[in-house]
């Protein structure tokens, strides 16, 4: 470390130390490694574009932080006060595009394999390959131990703000950008402690994680290490009626997607007590200009969700964000201080699945931009630690995902979680006066998880809840 060119030392946030220990003890997973691509349609100043994302990386601490941990107890984030970033350039005209299909997937994923050194400052890099005269590729690959996905369109919008100056020969003036330093002094002024009953109640009776075992499969092990995911886009018409549906009952689209989820879990593992995670922003109302801050804020917290079979959907679904809005109010809570809090052993986890609702800055600059390039978001991959994950993009079209640890889950599967997720949704804007006990799945999974609990009669859909 080149202690002239250090700008600031400071902790790292209980999330990130998370991410550093799972990252380091799996190196070779690629775990938290964010790939965003982008198709560019036109001429882009490839000069001024490489400047305008070296200003964003001068202006943002955390994109110029790398991490320090060998031989102290406490690992510590070290910004640093100048950072080169390099534009890699490729380019494929005059390559088939079946071959260049090929060339990029093997890119990616070689770029994945290499992931990132920790040590190293700006855990971010940018590659532009150029397909035809008027078509490329932008990969932008960065650690979520910096970024969160909240951040994603403010360096975007910042980017292309200076990359239109540059190419118009104009100083651009964007306000201060608040170092990531003021979220970590944040942190350290809440009490954490007066969080502990609230955690020690929510979690009360939860003495292991909510098992996936009816809807795994064992034989999958000896296969080659690998993270999927399934996505379906839900048509314009459908999003709005959900959104409308949401709003008329007086529901967030978080509630609604979290407790279709719990339904699922209720029912794949055949009790009416169910554990699971949901990420929240984190990004807390009182810190100064937070909204517009680039960092990772993000939290995970448990949820421990209690079904009634017998009751009325939409009154459960109201009873149910209650409960979401309460956790909301300790979201910067440690999740490794929850589960100390709670019954379950350290040896193992808290839950095995998580639910994720994005939650982006909806940037008007973005939707109106028009330069000398056109730009699409054309894929995404990102891999964390947990086997089975739901996440919801809510854009005008709402893309359901569902990503999944290949070792201990079949295609098959994952793709009958988002057919019973379709029919749940469409079933309670239908009728939500349904009783929960009578929303019907129509998947093979779930004809074979009723077939095995008819010969076994361990558990009962309608029995009271088991701990």
């Amino acid at each position: 470390m080149k202690t002239e060119n250090v700008e600031d030392i400071y902790e790292l946030t209980p999330v990130q130390k998370g991410m550093l220990f799972h990252c380091l003890y799996a190196s070779e997973s690629a775990l938290y490694f964010f790939h965003h691509t982008l198709t560019l349609h036109g001429n882009p100043n490839v000069e001024a574009f490489e400047q305008a994302w070296q200003q964003v990386v001068d202006r943002h601490t955390v994109l110029r932080t790398g991490f320090y941990w060998e031989d102290i107890d406490n690992p510590l984030q070290v910004v640093y006060k100048q950072v080169k970033i390099t534009l890699n350039q490729y380019d494929w005209r005059g390559v088939e595009e079946a071959e260049q299909q090929k060339r990029l997937r093997s890119f990616l994923e070689s770029d994945r394999q290499l992931g990132f050194d920790f040590s190293q400052p700006c855990l971010m890099r940018i590659t532009l390959i150029r397909f035809a005269d008027e078509r490329y590729e932008f990969i932008w690959s960065n650690h979520h131990i910096t970024t969160d996905g909240w951040s994603g369109p403010i360096i975007l919008e910042e980017c292309l703000q200076i990359y239109e100056a540059l190419c118009e020969y104009k100083k651009v003036t964007l306000a201060p950008a608040r170092p990531f330093r003021n979220y970590i002094d944040w942190l350290q002024q809440q009490n954490i402690a007066k969080t502990e009953s609230f955690w020690r109640e929510a979690l009360q009776g939860i003495k292991a994680p909510t098992p996936l075992t009816y809807i795994e499969n064992n034989q999958l092990s000896n296969q080659e290490e690998r993270y999927d995911e399934e996505i379906i886009k839900l048509s314009e018409a459908t999003t709005k009626s959900l959104l409308s549906f949401a709003t008329k009952n007086r529901l967030t689209l978080a509630t609604l997607v979290n407790g279709i989820w719990s339904i699922l879990l209720s029912r794949y593992t055949c009790r009416n007590n169910v554990t699971y995670g949901f990420t929240v922003t984190g990004r807390p109302v009182d810190l100064v200009e937070v909204e517009s801050m680039v960092g990772m804020f993000i939290n995970t917290l448990p949820i421990n969700v209690k079904l009634n079979p017998e009751q009325q959907v939409l009154s459960w679904l109201q009873e149910f964000q209650i409960q979401l809005v309460k956790a909301r109010h300790h979201e910067y809570t440690p999740l490794t201080q929850i589960q100390g809090w709670s019954e379950v052993p350290r040896n193992l986890p808290l839950f095995e699945t998580i639910v994720v609702v994005e939650n982006f800055p909806v940037s008007q600059f973005l939707k109106e931009w028009k330069g000398n390039i056109e730009f699409e978001l054309t894929g995404t991959y990102y891999r964390n630690n947990y086997p089975l994950n739901l996440v919801i993009y809510p854009e005008t079209e709402i893309l359901v995902a569902v990503s999944y640890d290949s070792h201990r889950f079949d295609i098959a599967t994952i793709t009958g979680i988002i057919r019973d997720f379709q029919i749940l949704l469409q079933q309670i804007m239908v009728n939500h006066d349904v009783q929960i006990k009578d929303l019907s799945f129509s998947t093979l999974q779930q004809q074979q998880i009723s077939k095995l609990l008819e010969k076994e009669v361990l558990f009962d859909w309608q029995l009271v809840p088991i701990s």
